[in-house]
């Protein structure tokens, strides 16, 4: 019997050993990925039986976000909005590439280009956000973050399958990137001025030139501004390794900005950031500021985690400071209760009145959201202490079903609950 306790605290603690030792590198050198599932004491083929469950959710089940149209083409919608967004669209391929589905990649691309992309005037490159599922565009103006993570799919794609399969997934990258650099543009509309907030320059651009990080939207009004959850810093790194465009000392320039800002917009106490910020970091006032939420922790911030933990895991270029952060945003949601925290915060960690909370799906409601849960564990990539595997296993347990009220969001939450296993399970790969 003494021995049996003995090597159950033998395991215990390797268990530990595992989760506790930190990178000095990311997979850009090493091409070592940690399956932190298994490092907690799950079964490989458990693992590997999970994940493709919960792929097969988004993209397979009775409640997948992923539409097949004809022979060629595929969408991913937002289902409780009735659209087709770029946001998800960008997502579907990097899954598809990362977990090697490339009938589904090309089907998505396709439908991409076809009704989001700009092929000609002001916008030209550029892609439509927000499109009704058969293709009719809501908007014209793009969303970043869709361009962002177009072009690392694509370069990705590239990398793995060749640029001579029917698709050239390199030239469809650069492509997109030339356009995004600045050129003229005229707005069609009268933007709103704020005050405090650079006024419009004339020019459409991705990345602002004069502090090289990523705008909430190319157009006048947005790129006046950003979003802490647009910025994945490995992405530019991708670019200057990949894309052959010749920018890639600008790329790894943005990189180094991009962590510099994440530092300053991310509140000290909490680990807590708002969905938009200046470029110095400092929160909004006016528009995205405290009186609709704006520079409140929501919809958009939970990605944060997840993302710094990509950058962790890839490049490892910040890695003191990105353990730190993931051990003080998971020390905020654990005092809260890790089974009762809820998903939208004051940066300070207090909660919003009711007229901040960002409605979803037709309900105005604080939630207990999988989504968050499921980029929270995420951060467990970054983190040393214990109560990183409390994270994971809540991530492992949580079921993704329709809330009591009937609210279900199988789009959102249901892609960050993928990319979450992903990177647990060591399946979010830089692809050489």
């Amino acid at each position: 019997m003494k021995r049996l306790i003995f090597f159950a605290f033998l395991a215990t603690m390797t268990i530990q050993m595992k989760a506790i030792t930190p990178w000095t590198k990311g997979g850009f050198e090493t091409d070592k990925y940690r399956n932190v599932f298994v490092d907690f004491g799950y079964e490989p083929t458990q693992v590997d039986a999970k994940l493709k469950e919960v792929f097969n959710d988004v993209f397979r089940g009775p409640n997948k976000v992923y539409f097949e149209v004809g022979d060629s083409m595929g969408y991913i919608s937002d289902i409780k909005n009735h659209d087709a967004r770029t946001e998800g669209m960008s997502y579907g391929m990097m899954i598809a590439v990362q977990m090697n589905e490339k009938d589904i990649f090309d089907r998505i691309w396709r439908w991409s280009k076809k009704y989001m992309q700009h092929q000609s005037g002001p916008r030209e490159g550029y892609f439509a956000w927000s499109c009704k599922t058969d293709g009719t565009r809501n908007a014209e103006g793009a969303a970043s973050d869709g361009e962002l993570y177009f072009i690392t799919a694509l370069i990705f794609a590239s990398n793995r399958w060749g640029n001579d399969t029917g698709i050239n997934y390199k030239a469809e990258a650069q492509h997109i990137l030339n356009c995004i650099m600045p050129r003229d543009f005229k707005e069609e509309r009268q933007m709103r001025q704020f005050p405090g907030m650079p006024q419009p320059s004339g020019k459409i651009f991705l990345i602002d030139p004069e502090t090289q990080l990523i705008t909430f939207t190319p157009d006048g009004f947005g790129q006046r501004f950003t979003d802490p959850s647009y910025h994945i810093p490995a992405f530019y790194e991708v670019w200057a390794k990949w894309a052959d465009d010749g920018r890639s000392d600008y790329w790894l320039a943005c990189a180094a900005k991009s962590r510099e800002y994440l530092h300053k917009a991310i509140n000290e106490q909490t680990g807590l950031n708002p969905d938009m910020s200046q470029y110095d970091g400092s929160l909004m006032e006016g528009f995205g500021g405290r009186r609709n939420g704006g520079a409140n922790f929501r919809y958009d911030s939970w990605r944060v985690p997840m993302n710094i933990a990509l950058d962790y895991e890839w490049s490892c270029a910040d890695g003191e400071w990105q353990r730190q952060y993931g051990e003080k945003i998971q020390n905020f949601f654990y005092s809260q209760g890790i089974n009762d925290y809820v998903d939208q915060y004051r940066v300070d960690g207090t909660l919003p009145e009711d007229n901040e909370i960002l409605p979803a799906g037709g309900f105005r409601k604080l939630r207990h959201s999988i989504g968050l849960v499921s980029t929270l564990a995420a951060a467990s990539v970054m983190c040393s202490h214990d109560k990183s595997k409390e994270f994971v296993d809540a991530l492992w347990n949580a079921k993704h079903e329709p809330f009591a009220d009937g609210y279900f969001d199988a789009y959102y939450d249901g892609l960050l609950r993928l990319f979450a296993f992903m990177h647990l399970s060591g399946n979010y790969r830089v692809i050489k």
